[in-house]
């Protein structure tokens, strides 16, 4: 029988609750989660290095045989092929990443038939960003309640 296997891709500078909730809730409809963690992005430059962020967020899912941890570069629909993925998972917690994810989402269907699943926030993560997570790091705010446990990324900027 042929494997499931989705991927989940972002820039998870850092990866935070909102991202480890997606990862959670996405897991029991595959057989393999790859998270593929963008390793250049032209629109964020001074991202964490690849390796970094992929090893942080690695630590976090050791104990789970389904999770697979990679960098990669270019486009998500690259990724997909190359793992043998047919679905692309991402998280919305708005309207406005609705409708990004939603014409992302045709764009990629058009390429290459890899269908898009979206999961909605949680409620009490709907405000929590990676940018946000940032910004307060920046100005020196623990942002540990924020981070799911083994993943500290608040003195890695």
């Amino acid at each position: 029988m042929k494997q499931r296997i989705g991927i989940f891709v972002g820039s998870f500078d850092p990866f935070t609750l909102g991202h480890d909730s997606v990862v959670r809730r996405a897991l029991p409809l595959f057989d393999r989660l790859v998270i593929g963690v963008v390793g250049d992005h032209v629109s964020k430059p001074n991202l964490t290095p690849a390796a970094e962020r992929v090893g942080a967020i690695s630590r976090l899912y050791a104990g789970e045989p389904r999770v697979e941890v990679r960098s990669y570069y270019g486009l998500a629909v690259e990724l997909a092929r190359e793992v043998g993925a047919e679905f692309i998972v991402k998280g919305v917690r708005s309207v406005k990443d609705f409708e990004y994810e939603r014409d992302q989402a045709d764009i990629n269907r058009q390429l290459t038939g890899i269908e898009t699943l979206l999961l909605y926030a949680e409620p009490q993560l709907s405000a929590l960003s990676s940018s946000m997570v940032r910004e307060l790091a920046h100005f020196g705010v623990d942002v540990s309640p924020y981070l799911p446990g083994s993943v500290d990324m608040k003195n890695e900027k």
